[in-house]
């Protein structure tokens, strides 16, 4: 029973995080970049282009893009893939259009938060889009649209993710061109998308960042013990040999949190002030105490 609830427990706040972060997402493209016509990558850069030349509201568009793509990944990426996205894609869509209805003026276009300053709003839309898409990530939500495309490229082809998703990205946001034929709102949307994958790469390393200890000391069962009753972390024992010394010497080896380093530091040099002590950062550390391993 307690495994049921804590199952229970665990998906609500991944879907609480997912809407959260659509939520945060659907805010910068929907009052920061649809209103000043910055063109932003993926399918909510083909919905605005589609929304700036015709009126066809944004959220009609990202949704029905979305749903096709789905429906040509579903024997690639099967159905678990299928389901895990399209209940992103249909909740961004109800968000963008509720926003978009909400900031519609009288005579049809859209209210401009932060007056005329297209550059602050390129940088605060760019920044909301990759935070929100950051929580969406760590969640293990997926918000489709060009990830569709790129995870399918990826399944038969050795190119990265990120590579396919940046032409992508650089193919959509260059179109704008043909529709205003200004330069400057070109590189505005090239730099609304900098922005964006900065923060959206920030945000996913920061999180997941830890630090891998390793350590030899002549005292390490106590070091051992006070890690595991004080700081509530595993260590792990190597077995190694000096080179020069040719003396059998146990190495621990411990992974922790990064604000954690500080107290495990304090902790060492308490001990044994002469141990001799390696740290450096992870990413992606997955299993007990740390990341859940997603599928």
């Amino acid at each position: 029973m307690g495994n049921i609830k804590q199952k229970i427990w665990d998906l609500s706040n991944s879907y609480i995080k997912i809407v959260v972060g659509l939520i945060i997402y659907t805010i910068g493209y929907t009052c920061f970049l649809l209103p000043y016509q910055i063109t932003c990558g993926g399918v909510g850069g083909i919905s605005a282009l589609i929304f700036y030349a015709t009126g066809f509201q944004a959220q009609y568009s990202y949704l029905l893009i979305n749903c096709i793509l789905l429906i040509l990944a579903l024997r690639i990426m099967g159905f678990s893939y299928f389901s895990r996205t399209i209940i992103a894609t249909v909740l961004a869509s109800f968000f963008i259009g509720f926003i978009q209805e909400f900031i519609t003026l009288d005579d049809g276009t859209l209210y401009k938060c932060i007056g005329d300053q297209k550059f602050m709003a390129c940088v605060i839309g760019g920044c909301l889009e990759g935070l929100g898409l950051a929580i969406v990530f760590l969640a293990g939500g997926s918000t489709g649209g060009t990830d569709i495309i790129a995870s399918c490229v990826n399944k038969y082809k050795d190119i990265s993710l990120g590579r396919v998703l940046l032409y992508a990205d650089i193919v959509i946001i260059s179109c704008s061109y043909f529709l205003f034929h200004d330069v400057e709102t070109l590189v505005i949307g090239y730099l609304a998308m900098i922005v964006s994958m900065n923060i959206l790469d920030f945000t996913i390393n920061g999180a997941r960042q830890s630090v891998q200890f390793i350590i030899i000391s002549d005292k390490c069962d106590y070091i051992a013990n006070e890690v595991g009753v004080k700081m509530e972390r595993g260590v792990t024992i190597l077995y190694g040999e000096g080179w020069y010394s040719k003396e059998q010497r146990r190495v621990l080896l411990i992974m922790a949190k990064k604000h954690e380093s500080r107290q495990l530091f304090d902790l060492i040099h308490a001990l044994d002030h002469k141990a001799f002590v390696s740290m450096c950062n992870v990413e992606g550390v997955f299993g007990e105490g740390f990341d859940k391993l997603k599928k």
